[in-house]
């Protein structure tokens, strides 16, 4: 596979693994919509092939966030970076710069433990850990427990007990053989102790038995604890980075 057909699968993969209650496509674009605060299901997002000219894209996906009260943003991967000098002119600003790292499974430390729950379906405790982390009011718990039905493939959510309730967790979804690794945090009050290593390595293992030939995930590019987390495991091949432009400044 060349790098780009990998870089298009990677980014095909991650968007599904984190679907969007509404989804339109415009001028090889994806405008996608779920509402809460988390950037990437409520932004614009590129799609493989040929795309729109920069002013039309930019004026639809500003007419479409627009119908429905929300400010236009923009994910802007460097793979396809067309937009950056008409989104400089409107005036949007730039936020959010995040990588996406690969790796081959059989270089991913990955296995089964004994305090590594792993399921099909959020229970109602993992879906607690996750909002309790997340601190996440009571519409974005909606929209979020809704992401959770819209996913389509092989999918896990894993956690990890300490002192009778969920301590770290993350959920995965595989989608043609790559097993994209989101959600991951560990509880405030547990962290330095090898937990997220441990949760993240059994949703690894999941994979690894289900037959997922690769693995990859987005981390923030300033998030220095998760990046030596996720070295450790063996994610040390850098694809691709991006990040989102929002709009700063006045029409």
């Amino acid at each position: 596979m060349s790098r780009e057909d990998l870089n298009w699968e990677v980014e095909e993969a991650c968007r599904e693994a984190w679907p969007a209650a509404l989804e339109t496509v415009a001028l090889g674009w994806m405008f996608r919509r779920s509402g809460g605060r988390i950037r990437r299901p409520n932004s614009a997002n590129p799609l493989r092939g040929q795309r729109g000219a920069p002013e039309g894209v930019v004026d639809a996906a500003e007419a479409f966030y627009g119908g429905h009260g929300q400010a236009p943003l923009f994910r802007v991967p460097e793979i396809a970076a067309e937009l950056e000098p008409e989104l400089d002119r409107r005036g949007y600003g730039w936020e959010g710069g995040t990588i996406h790292l690969h790796a081959d499974i059989d270089a991913l430390a990955g296995g089964q433990f004994d305090d590594v729950t792993v399921s099909q379906a959020p229970s109602e405790r993992w879906f607690e850990a996750r909002f309790r982390t997340g601190g996440y009011d009571g519409a974005e718990r909606r929209v979020f427990r809704e992401m959770t039905g819209l996913i389509v493939g092989d999918r896990a959510f894993v956690s990890c007990e300490r002192d009778g309730q969920i301590a770290a967790f993350a959920f995965g979804v595989i989608r043609n053989g790559l097993l994209v690794i989101e959600a991951v945090e560990t509880d405030a009050g547990f962290r330095q102790q090898g937990l997220g290593r441990r949760t993240v390595g059994g949703l690894i293992g999941w994979a690894r038995r289900a037959g997922a030939q690769a693995g990859c995930l987005q981390v923030v590019a300033d998030n220095t604890p998760a990046r030596a987390l996720y070295a450790s495991l063996g994610f040390n091949r850098e694809l691709y980075r991006y990040h989102y432009r929002r709009k700063t400044t006045a029409a």
